[in-house]
């Protein structure tokens, strides 16, 4: 767990480099009609990685525990495969502040690090699963590597909407 942790830690560092020096125009400006402004994207780690640490803290208390294997979810980084977000964890559309979205990452990555250290033994990560939206049943072990993986997605998706809206 703990090089989940480390590159958890070093994608978020690099997520906050990639937004920091926007403009707050340039932050929530929309590269088209159909698509998210860097806020937006932001706003969507936040929700998902704050529901993901509710869910977590949830499921470790339950007594009963179903156990399935690993799975690929390294695919969660190929762009050249399209996701729809799910309704829950969609971006509220208005407009933020980089100051106020910063301050918002730091919270959510904080809860889910408290959730994670007030598990006793971290094994229990691997022994539990829930259903996920797109890789099905997963140990929650992976589910807390997938939150780095997601961000690095979407890195690359603001990387890309920077081209338009700089």
């Amino acid at each position: 767990m703990n090089s989940v942790i480390e590159n958890l830690l070093e994608t978020r560092k690099y997520l906050i480099d990639e937004i920091k020096s926007l403009t707050h125009e340039e932050f929530n400006r929309k590269p088209g009609s159909d698509q998210w402004s860097v806020a937006e994207v932001c706003h969507h780690l936040v929700i998902l990685e704050t529901r993901t640490a509710m869910l977590i803290q949830h499921l470790v208390k339950q007594p009963d525990h179903k156990k399935v294997e690993p799975k690929p979810i390294h695919l969660a980084t190929d762009r050249s495969k399209k996701f729809n977000a799910p309704e829950s964890v969609q971006p509220s559309g208005e407009p933020f502040e980089i100051k106020q979205m910063l301050e918002m990452l730091t919270d959510a990555r904080d809860g889910l690090m408290k959730v994670l250290e007030s598990i006793e033994d971290q094994n229990v990560l691997m022994e539990i699963s829930a259903a996920h939206p797109v890789f099905g049943e997963l140990p929650l072990s992976q589910w807390v590597e997938l939150i780095g993986l997601h961000e690095q997605r979407h890195i690359e998706q603001i990387e890309e909407i920077k081209q338009f809206v700089l």
